[in-house]
């Protein structure tokens, strides 16, 4: 039975293609209509045992009617179908709805909904551009991502459960007391009058709270995580202290922002035991009264107590029921302003995949300056030959990381277009245009997984053969045997923690080189790519860079340039622009701006003061 609900809705069945709206109305509805034969058969259920719970001081007042006005001897044989059908509906009927009630909630609704909504909201936040991420802490998008699908699920599921509540224990109540005498209905229509006034002034302001509360919870989060990200310089800078008050600011703020929450949850609660005293005051005084005057029975006095003590018990839950789902609301809300973000980077309708059969790039009138007015790169023009490796060299700031940003299509060119084998990138899909690129970065982070899973992360499909050859082309098989995680987890199997800490830089980026082996893509970018290693593994990685660039078109970045200086022709950037290009001994011989780095770098790396004086 458990697993006949459980199966009802599979959270990872679809995806969040569908961009989640920004409003909040919309935003609910979005998610919701994914489920909402859960979500209308949790409100009937809810109608059902609300109208069921009613029955039971209904039930009382009648039992107590029966031994008031029936003979001993005569009560059985007299009232046995009333009885027999009374005990029917608590032993049975109501059971069964409440069953069905948890079943619904629990096993169909509580797991699949949230995790379907985290599904896809993780599916359209990981599909948005580098730039987003860069604006962000990760710890706090994640928290984001994690928290709105609870808190959606849960304002849900309260609102449905808790409106019949309201609506039958409210109209019932009335119903019943005003049947029996008008008067015993006016304490719970003055009660209700107050009830509604109280959640009026109070649940708003919960909300708001809520909401400021979850900000700064999200903020707390990402400055602990950015700590935790960054412990390595935390460490060698001997920054802990400094750490300590970041984190501290957001604790005292967090904290702060909690107690206003709190202070207004304890008026909450003594403003609704001070009504519901009344209620029951007012109700039980009224019921005397009029018991002591002869216009109610006995009966009726049994019945309008514990229904009074019923009304009260479910006031403080449904009083709850709507705190929460306004508390919700507010973590809904601050959840949006992560995930009800549209793509700013997005395939053009219809797009067709890159297709590449020869590999040749071109860079066409290119300007980008990240939206300021004065670019970086105007009007920047350069063309890579099917084949050919090409060096591009210059200072901190002269543009060739942008180029290799934009050649990826990180960011969107604000003028002129790239082109490969005469496709323009903007209108080919992103996933097929990194495809075909291979990326060996300057800073390499790896996968918290095993060794093998990261290197097969160039190729999923790849055998066990294919992924030691790549390891060993990149001189990385035999450290990788020696390996053992805190586990116990050896080889390729060990797990090389979050980023790769537990790996040395040579050891990530040889991992790294394997893993742009396996991928074998036609178009090659290397940044910096043996910028990590020693001078004897560099040497014995060139010739696997040599095997790896075989056949490619390739573009490589490099500060150290005897490690370009063999490359098919080097092209000399200066703020955005090429001031010289040809190969190494024809541009130290032109005896210019490379002949000058070449010169005044020492230990083959380019010295910026020397540079910036030869300029």
């Amino acid at each position: 039975m458990f697993r006949l609900f459980e199966r009802t809705l599979k959270p990872t069945a679809t995806t969040g293609a569908t961009e989640p709206p920004p409003g909040l109305v919309a935003f609910y509805w979005h998610f919701a209509r994914q489920a909402k034969g859960l979500f209308i058969g949790l409100f009937a259920a809810g109608f059902v045992v609300a109208v069921l719970d009613v029955t039971v001081p209904v039930f009382i007042g009648r039992v107590v009617t029966l031994v008031t006005n029936t003979k001993p001897e005569e009560l059985f044989t007299v009232a046995w179908p009333m009885l027999a059908a009374m005990a029917a509906v608590l032993l049975v009927a109501r059971p069964a709805a409440y069953m069905t009630q948890q079943l619904l909630m629990n096993q169909a609704i509580a797991a699949n909904v949230s995790n379907r909504i985290r599904w896809q909201n993780h599916w359209h936040v990981v599909r948005q551009s580098w730039a987003f991420f860069q604006n962000d802490f990760a710890g706090r998008i994640a928290t984001r991502v994690m928290q709105t699908g609870p808190a959606i699920r849960e304002s849900l599921v309260a609102l449905l459960t808790a409106v019949w509540f309201i609506i039958v224990y409210g109209a019932s109540s009335l119903v019943l007391l005003a049947s029996a005498d008008p008067w015993l209905a006016l304490p719970i229509l003055v009660w209700f009058a107050a009830y509604i006034v109280m959640l009026r002034i109070f649940v708003p302001r919960m909300r708001d709270k809520s909401k400021v509360m979850s900000e700064t919870r999200s903020m707390l989060t990402g400055r602990i995580v950015d700590t935790y990200t960054n412990i390595v310089t935390v460490k060698l800078f001997a920054r802990a202290k400094d750490e300590d008050a970041y984190v501290r600011e957001a604790i005292d703020q967090h904290t702060g922002r909690f107690h206003e929450s709190l202070r207004l949850n304890t008026l909450f609660a003594l403003t609704l035991i001070l009504l519901n005293a009344a209620l029951i005051t007012a109700t039980g005084a009224f019921a005397i009264v009029l018991w002591r005057h002869g216009q109610v029975s006995v009966g009726t006095v049994a019945m309008a107590l514990p229904m009074t003590t019923q009304i009260v018990a479910a006031s403080g839950w449904v009083a709850w029921q709507i705190t929460s789902i306004f508390e919700n609301i507010g973590v809904v809300q601050e959840g949006m302003m992560t995930i009800a973000r549209p793509h700013t980077l997005v395939d053009a309708p219809e797009a067709p995949a890159l297709a590449v059969s020869q590999g040749e790039v071109r860079f066409d009138d290119v300007s980008f300056g990240y939206g300021r007015e004065s670019g970086l790169i105007e009007n920047f023009n350069l063309t890579v030959k099917p084949g050919e490796k090409i060096g591009l060299v210059g200072r901190s700031g002269a543009g060739k990381s942008t180029l290799v940003n934009l050649l990826l299509r990180f960011f969107e060119v604000e003028g002129g277009r790239i082109l490969i084998d005469g496709q323009d990138i903007a209108k080919v899909t992103q996933e097929s245009l990194r495809a075909q690129i291979s990326v060996v970065t300057q800073d390499t982070s790896l996968l918290h997984r095993s060794i093998r899973a990261n290197i097969r992360y160039g190729k999923p499909e790849a055998t066990e053969a294919e992924i030691v050859r790549a390891a060993e082309l990149a001189h990385a098989h035999d450290f990788i045997l020696d390996l053992e995680d805190q586990i116990g987890r050896k080889g390729y199997d060990a797990h090389v923690g979050e980023r790769g800490v537990k790996l040395s830089g040579g050891q990530r980026q040889r991992v790294a080189i394997a893993r742009v082996i396996l991928k074998d893509a036609p178009l090659l970018v290397l940044d910096e790519a043996t910028s990590a290693l020693d001078s004897e593994v560099e040497a014995a990685i060139q010739s696997s860079l040599g095997t790896l660039m075989a056949g490619k078109t390739v573009i490589a970045i490099a500060h150290r340039l005897s490690t370009i200086a063999q490359m098919d022709r080097l092209v000399i950037l200066d703020h955005g622009r090429i001031v010289e290009q040809g190969t190494h001994e024809e541009l130290l011989r032109a005896n210019g701006h490379y002949a000058a780095l070449w010169r005044h770098q020492s230990g083959g790396f380019i010295d910026l003061d020397d540079q910036q004086a030869a300029e």
